[in-house]
């Protein structure tokens, strides 16, 4: 599938086009200073966050996160954001030099994006198992979910191209092991509102947002954070 889509050096950094796509979807660019995700980078409050709230972050608690499927990394930016270091694993080679080179744009500068984008780093890693085990305080999970009829709305179109190159993470069920084994706390699993438990695994407890919820299960004697 890969075979349908090119990454292009510009002046404003890497460009992911889509070579097959619909004409009306423009290339794909990272720009963390750009966009709804910098925004709410920078403006977001720990109250408002149901996400910072899964992973066990407040004012004074700033635990090492792994983000271990980064996608675009709008949530990483976001945990960042909020003072704690995220690592980050993207398994599509394609995906990767777009975050590496946005990270690494990211960085210049003295405002808030770049203190964040001096907080994530990108892995060399291309899966949760081949993580150290009790390497990170919090691992996240955020698997790509299979399309289905009770989606309410068409995704934006930056999406869609991201969707048609990566797919659905067929195996996003053999995540949770591992991620359990890498995190000494615990691991927030981000879902659909409507999607079954990773592994059909309960969780120890939920956070519910208005479009998803983070599924959070906590390492036994590690309550704590």
């Amino acid at each position: 599938m890969s075979a349908d889509f090119q990454l292009k050096q510009t002046n404003n950094g890497l460009e992911l086009v889509w070579l097959t796509g619909p004409k009306a979807i423009k290339p794909l660019s990272l720009d963390f200073r750009v966009g709804k995700a910098g925004y709410r980078a920078v403006h977001s409050s720990l109250k408002s966050e149901s996400l910072i709230k899964a992973l066990g972050i407040t004012g004074k608690r700033k635990p090492r996160v792994l983000d271990a499927t980064a996608g675009l990394a709008r949530d990483a930016l976001m945990v960042a954001a909020f003072g704690s270091s995220v690592d980050l694993i993207e398994r599509h080679p394609l995906v990767r030099a777009l975050l590496r080179d946005a990270i690494n744009r990211g960085r210049a500068g003295t405002d808030k994006i770049a203190d964040c984008c001096e907080r994530m780093q990108l892995l060399d890693f291309q899966h949760v198992n081949q993580v150290p085990a009790q390497q990170y305080d919090v691992v996240y999970l955020d698997p790509m979910y299979p399309k289905s009829g009770k989606q309410r709305a068409q995704v934006k179109k930056d999406m869609q191209m991201f969707q048609q190159l990566v797919g659905a993470d067929e195996d996003a069920d053999e995540l949770l092991d591992p991620a359990l084994q890498a995190a000494k706390y615990r691991v927030v699993v981000k879902r659909p509102d409507h999607a079954d438990f990773l592994g059909q695994r309960e969780p120890n407890t939920q956070i519910i947002s208005k479009k998803h919820r983070f599924d959070v299960y906590i390492k036994q004697g590690f309550e704590q954070l």
